[in-house]
């Protein structure tokens, strides 16, 4: 059987426990067709780039299959019926990752970092007022409102 790693985007007014339903129905479409689930992450309600189908957030699942063929064509089939999923990808990879993704370490590391986060080597810079200033070349000369082409007009437009 072949490893596949699957995620959906499902409509932001849809609730998390309607999100967790889909999952499970994905999941009895996958074993029926002699697969199994190897890891599932749901991510939360994310901001998307672009507006799809008039969303502007979406429920995040991840979903590590390994299945035959077969029964990932038949999940991708109903997942494309559904009107709550607003996007899916099925990519083919040679193996799963072991432990968390990505995202779920992302969110992990956020939340390790404290208040302001790690700095790295920026420490000692103090507040940047002990520079010398520089002075400004000078300014172009504006052009005259009185020798502008509209400025006869009422209006300003």
């Amino acid at each position: 059987m072949a490893l596949y790693e699957h995620i959906y985007l499902a409509r932001q007014d849809v609730t998390a426990q309607q999100v967790e339903a889909l999952t499970e129905q994905l999941k009895a479409v996958i074993t029926a067709g002699g697969g199994k689930i190897g890891r599932v992450e749901y991510w939360g309600v994310k901001s998307l780039a672009y507006r799809i189908k008039k969303n502007r957030k979406a429920h995040f699942t991840i979903l590590n299959i390994d299945a035959p063929p077969a029964a990932v064509a038949e999940m991708e089939r109903q997942m494309g019926i559904n009107e709550d999923i607003l996007r899916l990808l099925t990519i083919r990879v040679e193996a799963h990752e072991d432990g968390p993704s990505v995202m779920m370490r992302k969110r992990d590391d956020s939340e390790d970092r404290g208040e302001r986060g790690d700095r790295g080597d920026r420490g000692d810079r103090g507040d940047r007022g002990d520079r010398e200033r520089r002075p400004r070349p000078p300014r172009r000369p504006r052009e005259d409102i009185e020798h502008a082409p509209d400025a006869g007009r009422e209006g300003g437009f």
